[in-house]
């Protein structure tokens, strides 16, 4: 009979089993909640304004989708009622600390991204993220990720800009290639 062998592995990089709360369950559902409900008047007032009735050939524009912010609100105010009423539920810890940096690690270089996309291109701000991540977060020698940031985005730019000709976001660096 042979015996299961487990193999453990401790991620140093793990976060504390001992940080601190930072938001319970329930406090983030009735965020959550409030959100999708103030989406939904927003929508409904808009397509309301733009017309949702019917008119001599149909429905007019916003008809479908008022309705269907009718429906968003309804249902964002049943959880947001729902989880008011259950005071003792949902009082476990949602995040704490060590996890939000973490998710933090990823969120705030992602959305910088996006945003220096629009200036620097999509093939420059690849490089940049993926060269950023690979050196600060996941600790590789910075050789290492330029170099692979720069095959990746080699690769990236010929295969949807030369072989398949697929319009990208095009900064100053791109249009110093002519592409």
């Amino acid at each position: 009979m042979a015996q299961d062998i487990e193999i453990v592995v401790e991620d140093p990089t793990a976060p504390d089993e001992n940080s601190p709360a930072i938001t319970n369950t329930r406090t983030v559902e009735m965020v959550v909640m409030a959100l999708l409900l103030g989406l939904a008047v927003v929508l409904g007032f808009d397509n309301w304004r733009t017309g949702a009735s019917w008119d001599s050939t149909g429905p007019e524009a916003g008809y479908f989708p008022f309705y269907l912010s009718v429906i968003l609100g309804g249902a964002a105010l049943y959880g947001l009622v729902s989880v008011a009423i259950k005071r003792t539920a949902g009082l476990e810890t949602f995040v704490t600390r060590s996890q939000l940096r973490r998710v933090l690690q990823v969120f705030v270089p992602t959305l910088m991204f996006c945003l220096a996309m629009q200036w620097l291109g999509l093939y420059v701000a690849s490089f940049l993220l993926i060269s950023g991540f690979m050196a600060i977060v996941g600790k590789i020698a910075w050789w290492k990720s330029l170099l692979t940031a720069f095959i990746f985005v080699a690769i990236m730019f010929g295969t949807f800009d030369v072989a398949f000709d697929v319009i990208m976001p095009k900064g100053p660096l791109e249009a110093a290639f002519g592409r």
